[in-house]
Parts: C-alpha cells; sequence; structure tokens
C-alpha cells in the first residue's frame, strides 16, 4: 500500500509538472504549399528562430514554452478562415500570424474579430488589413503598407526620370488598394501622371497585351503589383522586345515571396521594394538570425536566405508577442491584445522599437524603414546604392 501511495504522489507529482511547462502555441495560417512560394516559409522561419531564442532564455508565462502550429491555406480565403477557427479553438494558442496574401487575409477579418483573436501580419501589406474599422482592432502587422510602397515605389521613377506611370496591377483587392495608393500619391505631387493602368488576373497566360497598351499610352516606366508569377510572365515579355521598348520597372514585393531566376533580369532595370536586407549588417541580432537559419534550416548565408523580409518581419513579431504574452500575464487573448499596445523599447532585428504598437498605430514599421532593392545574377535581393535610393 505504501509503494502504491508513493507511485500515486510521484504520478500527481509528473501530472502537475507537464501541466507546468504545458506549450504556449503561436498559430501560423499561410500559403504552404502555393507553387514556387516561399513567403510561408520564410514567416514560418523567422518565428521558430524567435521561438527557439525566447525558450533559451526561460519561455514565456514561469518557463512555458512557445511552439509553433502551421496550417496551409493555399491562398484560399475560406480555407484560411476555417484554418482561424480550428486555431482559435486551441485555448493554448496565442495568437495566429497570417502569410503574404493580402485578400486572404482581408476576408479573414470579420472571423478574426469575431473570435476576438490577435492577428499579427508579417507580410500582407493592403492598407485596410489594418485600417480596417473595428474596435478594439485585433490586427497587428509588422510590414509594410501599400501607401508606405507607393511613397517609395513612384518616386524612385522620378529618380529616373520616368514621371509617367503604367500601372499594372493584379486585379484583386491587394491591386485595388495600390491604385487608391498611387491615385493619392500623385494627386498630392504633381510632377507624376498615371498615363494608364491595366488590370491582369492570375490565370492571365501572358502579359504582351497589357505591356504595349501600357507603352503605347506613353508610360516611361512600369509599376508592378504582382507576385513572382506574375513577374515572371512580364520579365519573359520585356526580354522578347527590343531594347528601345524595355522600360524600367518598379515592382511591389509580392515578387519576393517565390522562387526567381536573378539571371533572367540583369538585362532589364527590375527593381523592388524592400524594407529589410541582412547584407551588411553586423548587429548581434542579424547575425545571430543569419546564424540560426544556417543551423536549423541550412542556409549557407545571406545571399541565399529567401524571402528576408518575412524572416525579418516575423522573427521581430514573435519577440514582441512575447513580451506581450508576459505583460498579459496569461493567455485571456483580450488582455494579450491590450498588451500588445503597450510593449515598449524593444531591440529588434530590425530596429529599435520604443513602442511597436500604440492604441492609435497598429503598424510597427513607418515608410522611413522602406526603400528599393534589385536581384543580383544568383537571385539575391541587394539594396539600391544609397545615392540613388528614394529622398
Amino acid at each position: 500500500m505504501r509503494i502504491i501511495n508513493l507511485l500515486l504522489i510521484l504520478l500527481c507529482c509528473g501530472v502537475v509538472q507537464a501541466e507546468s511547462v504545458k506549450p504556449v502555441y503561436i498559430g501560423l495560417d499561410a500559403e504552404f504549399d502555393y507553387q514556387g512560394s516561399t513567403s510561408a516559409e520564410a514567416i514560418e522561419q523567422g518565428i521558430l528562430i524567435a521561438i527557439e531564442e525566447i525558450n533559451k532564455a526561460g519561455g514565456v508565462l514561469n518557463n512555458r514554452p512557445l511552439a509553433l502550429i502551421k496550417r496551409s491555406n493555399h491562398a484560399v480565403p475560406a480555407r484560411s478562415i476555417v484554418n482561424i477557427e480550428e486555431l482559435a479553438a486551441n485555448p493554448d494558442v496565442a495568437a495566429v500570424f497570417c502569410g503574404r496574401f493580402s485578400p486572404t487575409v482581408l476576408e479573414s477579418l470579420a472571423s478574426i474579430h469575431r473570435l476576438q483573436i490577435p492577428l499579427l501580419d508579417p507580410w500582407a501589406a493592403a492598407d485596410g488589413i489594418v485600417d480596417n474599422g473595428y474596435k478594439p482592432n485585433y490586427v497587428f502587422r509588422l510590414s509594410l503598407r501599400d501607401n508606405w510602397a507607393m511613397q517609395t515605389m513612384i518616386p524612385y521613377a522620378g529618380i529616373k526620370n520616368t514621371p509617367n506611370l503604367g500601372l499594372l496591377l493584379l486585379n484583386t483587392s491587394w491591386g485595388r488598394s495600390n491604385l487608391q495608393a498611387a491615385e493619392a500619391y500623385v494627386k498630392q505631387h504633381q510632377k507624376y501622371r498615371i498615363v494608364a493602368t491595366h488590370w491582369f488576373n492570375w490565370s492571365d497566360e501572358s502579359l504582351l497585351e497589357s505591356y504595349l497598351a501600357l507603352y503605347q499610352a506613353g508610360a516611361q516606366v512600369i509599376i508592378l503589383v504582382g507576385n513572382v508569377g506574375d513577374a515572371i510572365k512580364l520579365v519573359h515579355v520585356e526580354n522578347s522586345l527590343p531594347e528601345s521598348q524595355r522600360l524600367p520597372i518598379i515592382s511591389h514585393w509580392g515578387v519576393t515571396g517565390g522562387e526567381f531566376n536573378g539571371s533572367d533580369l540583369q538585362a532589364l532595370d527590375f527593381s523592388v521594394v524592400q524594407t529589410y536586407s541582412f547584407f551588411g549588417k553586423q548587429e548581434p541580432a542579424a547575425l545571430y538570425v543569419l546564424a540560426a537559419a544556417k543551423r536549423l534550416f541550412n542556409v549557407a548565408d545571406a545571399r541565399h536566405l529567401a524571402s528576408p523580409v518575412g524572416v525579418a518581419h516575423a522573427y521581430d513579431l514573435t519577440h514582441i508577442l512575447a513580451q506581450a504574452i508576459n505583460r498579459a500575464g496569461g493567455l485571456d487573448r483580450a488582455k494579450i491584445r491590450s498588451a500588445l499596445e503597450q510593449v515598449k523599447n524593444y531591440r529588434g532585428l530590425i530596429k529599435t522599437y520604443s513602442q511597436p504598437f500604440t492604441a492609435e498605430r497598429h503598424d510597427a514599421l513607418s515608410p522611413a524603414d522602406v526603400f528599393m532593392a534589385k536581384y543580383a545574377a544568383d537571385g539575391a535581393i541587394e539594396p539600391v546604392p544609397k545615392i540613388i535610393r528614394r529622398r
């Protein structure tokens, strides 16, 4: 009997111990398995690198480890909503990260706010994701906004002395968000003129007709809002034309979320907007993330890191979430939402955030964090030299 009692005591202690180290989960609903995409994997890598670092330092909520639960939405809004419902049903999921595709995220906003679970956005750029009208707002973004992209892309056209803009836009809510941003910028800066706007669909086999229409309308530069498959089609068009008909292409960063052959771009003037580069960085956080990427994911160096902004944004956002969880003192999601607005003085990878989010501002970055970059022949994304960056 004494042995049985001892076993019961040990068993009970084991249960208590198991419960004391029960993980706190971060959900990730993103475009895994989407053909040619690398963005979801990059976001996952950034989260996992941060999770490992946080857990080595003691985890959250008195030594509870963080862990990741991921779901694939294939960029299908209905699938995303099902995934979010499933993740929210787990009381140990503190928040959900989204992926790259703005239309998918926009469709999930009603569910996010009905379920009252924080949505952390490390990529999707449509302004309406954060400017969603919900109060309280459960969406927090550490990424680019479309209006910031246009505030950088259009002046870059000015630096090239090409103020006549031809807009080539994906026919989605993301494309429409960028049209609004471009029109608003041009209205305030009359040096620039939108000479024509053409829309395309994911299913379009060629962009030749749209390109020629923009060229014939007098466009001096193409502002592209699309993803990597769209950019490949456009690059194919330009490479098939005489050099005299090849306009500069200034692209939104959806193209950096997939596999792009940089050698195809070397005869073209192709640039892309970005918010972070690991190149030349010697800060401890940058060196740590690159070393962890090499150790955990066999990434040789910064030149081989796919979709680098996804890694960087997700890394910083995970650390901010961990601080909010500790500040909330538990997994009450309403308290975590409020705590995200109160995190202060986080020295992150991208920058030092005096206060990443406030009650009035749910975007952690700013226009000052945005710059232009180009693809090298090996596919690495290199910042444009400062001498010709946006002023």
